[in-house]
């Protein structure tokens, strides 16, 4: 069985809460899923991937699982989750779900034991720890979602690790025990289909034995706006031990020809990617923050992060939204719908698998959500500084003129529809030659078409900013890719060649070509 599927393609992020909404609770749910996997598969998409929807108190709705191998009710039952599967193949689309592995909901029946003595079978399945003499924590880690990273339990009369909510205590996957379980889980999920997993925070997994301080960041001009930025997370994550459980789960994915893809979260973003796919005994893929989290899209950060895979055995992912960030429209195009074309044109031009969230394709600007609607528990403990996560999992808007937008026949979801989402509704723009939409159906054939583009090295081309220029080459095949990041007309030397493909206002003459502003050109060479 073989995973060459994975090189080049294009992953659809389907977050399931606010995707369709089936049975009119106002909450997204698998059989909406279902109902829509349709348009994923028209817009030339290879697979898609499936945030949580798993049994869940919904503490991080869905990121604090309760049961890995069940349903939550909200979202359906156990026999959805088949039909998705095997619906989603009949129409030639891949089935990667999430993996919550670090940690686990305080719900789930491990911690529920765990909790419960020093000395029962699951006592040592979650990172306990002893209090220092003068009754505080273990030593000085900070919570990604604020405060100290350990909670005291009284019954075991120790505190236990958390890197996110208190509601989610880690698992100590140290252990060949909790591996072992973890691996199982991987099984339940492969034997009914799945084509790969999402590992959430893959580099959070294991912590220093020792319980080591983090040290201080001694660079700092000002405070950060969350205490865990104080430090240099050298202790609480990215061990080496990770590697050594990666290396189980890969055996046991080869074995079903199945993948993995690892989100990264570091202060090395791209070093650590690469190194977490390099050999055969790591992940398929993985993908970091770097773009994610950016700020403005420039020559130099495009070429920093792929520079940095020069040489890599491994296979790099990109995206530029996802549940987590602002949506990239808004944090790179300024809401502009002509740059988000642009953005969407260069993440699909870059060597690596690309993963594009829902409404990325409409071009969905992030949402507004007022304080009193926020759920997100990281937007409410950061507010109003927070990135707004709610923003990101606004319900996805499908008729433009439809209660809801046909997200769900409740008078409301569990978040309110962005009004400005409307006139982007899927029904709005299909058929409409110059929508996001088409373009973006136009961007995924033409990289479909190209085995330079999905499969080719990357070669920089020295280009004045803001112009972006690079090379795509496989075998006979020669991509030129031009890109005018700025707003400025610009000209630029070119081999002879024809156009393949544009974004914006461009013209390829006899020896250069001419970029509009906020454009690109394809040139094949």
């Amino acid at each position: 069985m073989s995973i060459d599927w994975l090189r080049g393609a294009v992953v659809y992020q389907i977050y399931p809460r606010s995707f369709r909404d089936s049975d009119g609770d106002g909450v997204g749910d698998l059989r909406g899923a279902i109902e829509k996997l349709d348009h994923i598969a028209a817009l030339g998409c290879d697979a898609i991937w499936l945030s949580p929807f798993f049994t869940s108190p919904m503490k991080d709705y869905g990121y604090d699982v309760s049961d890995y191998r069940g349903v939550d009710p909200l979202f359906g039952l156990l026999a959805d989750a088949d039909t998705l599967i095997k619906r989603a193949h009949e129409l030639g689309l891949k089935v990667i779900i999430d993996q919550v592995w670090s940690h686990s909901s305080d719900q789930h029946a491990w911690f529920v034991e765990s909790r419960q003595s020093r000395d029962n079978p699951k006592a040592d399945w979650y990172v306990w720890a002893d209090a220092k003499p003068d009754g505080s924590p273990p030593n000085n880690w900070q919570a990604m979602f604020g405060g100290g990273a350990w909670t005291w339990d009284s019954r075991r009369r120790q505190y236990y690790l958390h890197n996110f909510l208190i509601e989610q205590p880690d698992l100590n996957v140290r252990n060949p025990a909790v591996q072992d379980a973890l691996l199982e889980v991987a099984r339940f999920w492969l034997d009914r289909g799945v084509d790969g997993f999402r590992l959430d925070v893959v580099n959070f997994f294991t912590h220093d034995a020792q319980l080591r301080d983090n040290p201080p960041i001694t660079s700092l001009k000002r405070a950060p706006p969350r205490p865990h930025q104080f430090q240099r997370h050298l202790y609480d994550r990215t061990q080496p031990e990770t590697l050594e459980f990666i290396a189980r789960l890969r055996t046991l994915l080869d074995g079903y020809g199945a993948m993995a893809v690892g989100e990264i979260e570091d202060e090395e973003p791209l070093k650590v990617q690469r190194d977490y796919t390099d050999g055969d005994d790591r992940l398929h893929t993985a993908y970091s923050f770097f773009l994610l989290r950016t700020r403005a899209m420039t020559p130099s950060v495009v070429k920093d992060a792929m520079a940095q895979w020069e040489g890599a055995r491994g296979w790099p992912s990109w995206s530029l939204s996802n549940h987590d960030v602002t949506r990239f429209p808004t944090r790179l195009a300024e809401d502009d719908p002509h740059r988000t074309k642009l953005m969407m044109a260069l993440l699909l031009a870059l060597r690596g698998t690309a993963f594009i969230y829902q409404g990325d394709e409409l071009g969905l600007p992030h949402g507004e959500v007022s304080f009193e609607r926020l759920c997100d528990p990281e937007a409410i403990a950061f507010w109003p500084s927070g990135i707004g996560r709610d923003g990101a999992r606004t319900p996805m808007p499908w008729a433009r003129d439809a209660n809801m937008a046909d997200f769900t026949r409740a008078p409301d979801a569990w978040l309110p529809l962005d009004p400005r989402h409307r006139a982007l509704a899927v029904d709005a723009q299909t058929g409409v030659e110059t929508s996001m939409l088409e373009f973006t159906r136009a961007a995924i054939a033409f990289r479909k078409s190209s085995a330079a583009l999905r499969e080719g090295e990357f070669v920089a081309l020295d280009a004045p900013e803001p112009v972006l220029a690079f090379e795509r080459r496989l075998g006979e095949e020669r991509l030129l890719c031009l890109f005018n990041l700025g707003p400025e007309p610009v000209r630029r030397p070119a081999p002879e060649g024809f156009a393949r493909f544009s974004v914006g206002d461009t013209e390829l003459k006899t020896g250069g070509a001419a970029l509009g502003g906020f454009s690109a050109l394809f040139v094949a060479i």
